[in-house]
Formats: structure tokens, C-alpha cells, sequence
């Protein structure tokens, strides 16, 4: 409630200022607070978080904190930092927009690459611990780092039709699943054609990265 002269001087704004007041004696429990008060309720409760800033960075920094976001694609930060990055751009959000909009501008070509940088849900690589970092904590994460040989064996079954119709890994942003889940969306998914899963692909990559930025910006 403000209470510049100006304003709760008038005789509406003060009888609604006597209302109040009332209310508060009757009920109880309010906190009268100065800004000072206030100010120091919120640092103390929510604390500045000090980081280093993506529109900060040179090229190099920038690439090299950012360029894993999208798998084994490091030259959609490249591109992205070409944009001349303000501070809109220091939280995941802002961030996940520009980097987006690098891959969606990309030729199918390239964002086709993309998708194809992608490993196996519990295949090959994974089993090998050849993963990227950030795959392999996603893929633990829905415990297809702890499957049976029975589970691990229809991953691999769908794994290979998969890649067989549609030229392109089964990519789903497993932090947002579970085991059962994902079969379910592999077992669904298959079926459709190959236009309509490149599509459904690449707005899975583009969570998956919005998960990754999520874990390194507020």
C-alpha cells in the first residue's frame, strides 16, 4: 500500500487507508514494513546469483560453454552469438530463443545432421560410456543406464526399425519420461511418417536443449 502524500492525502484514498487498518486490528497477522524492511526480506530470501553472463562472453567462451547444448552441434552458437546477444539473452530462456532460432533457420540438411548427432536411447555408445556428458545424465535420469537384458534388447529392436523408416535416430527428451513412457512413444512414433517424425524430432531437440540451459542459467 503506498502512501505518498500526494495520493493518500486525497479523502478517498484515506478513508480506504482507515478500512484497511481496521481490518488488519480485527484479523491480525499483517507485517508493517518499510523498504528498507523489505529490501532486506528479499536479499536475504532471494539472493542475487552471480554468474558469468552468455552476452558477456567472447566467441571462444561462448562456444565452448554453449556448443554441447545441441548435441555435437557447437556451430549453432557459433551462429548464435553472431547475433550480438543483449542481456534477454543471460537466462535459459532467453538463450534457448536464440540458439532455437539458429536451428530452425538451418537447412533441413543441416538440422538433419542434427538429429543424426544424436545417439541411441540405451544403444551401442551408451553401453560403451562413450556418451556425451549431458546425454549420458539424461539417460540416467530415466534409468536406461540400469535396464535388464530383455529391456535393453526392445530398446535395440526399436532403436533399428526406427533408424531404418526414418534415416534418423528416435530422439525424445527422456527427462520429461519414464522407461515405460518412452517405449510407449517409440512404440507410437514409428508408425508415423517420415515428414511428420523429422518434425516431431526436432521440437524433441529443441527441449532437450531448453533441459540443458535449465541446469546452467536461472
Amino acid at each position: 500500500i503506498g502512501l505518498h502524500c500526494r495520493l493518500i492525502g486525497r479523502p478517498g484514498k484515506l478513508a480506504g487507508l482507515v478500512r484497511f487498518l481496521d481490518h488488519v486490528a480485527e484479523k491480525g497477522g499483517a507485517w508493517f514494513a518499510t523498504r528498507s524492511q523489505i529490501a532486506d526480506f528479499w536479499a536475504a530470501t532471494y539472493p542475487s546469483l552471480r554468474y558469468e553472463r552468455p552476452s558477456r562472453m567472447d566467441r571462444d567462451t561462448f562456444v565452448a560453454r554453449y556448443g554441447s547444448i545441441f548435441e555435437h552441434s557447437p556451430w549453432i552458437a557459433e551462429r548464435a552469438w553472431q547475433l550480438e546477444l543483449g542481456p534477454a539473452h543471460d537466462t535459459a530462456a532467453g538463450l534457448h530463443n536464440a540458439l532455437a532460432r539458429m536451428f530452425r533457420s538451418a537447412t533441413r540438411e543441416e538440422r538433419l545432421g542434427v538429429l543424426k548427432a544424436h545417439p541411441d536411447l540405451a544403444g551401442k555408445l551408451a553401453q560403451a560410456r562413450r556418451l556425451t556428458a549431458e546425454s549420458s545424465n539424461e539417460q540416467s535420469s530415466a534409468g536406461l543406464d540400469a535396464l535388464t537384458d530383455d529391456e535393453r534388447a526392445a530398446f535395440q529392436a526399436r532403436n533399428e526399425a526406427y533408424v531404418k523408416k526414418h534415416g534418423f535416430p528416435f530422439i525424445i527428451a527422456v527427462r520429461d519420461h519414464s522407461r515405460a513412457s518412452i517405449l510407449q512413444a517409440f512404440d507410437t512414433r514409428i508408425a508415423n511418417d517420415t515428414d511428420t517424425e523429422f518434425a516431431t524430432a526436432c521440437r524433441q531437440v529443441e527441449r532437450i536443449a531448453e533441459i540443458r540451459l535449465s541446469d546452467l542459467l536461472p
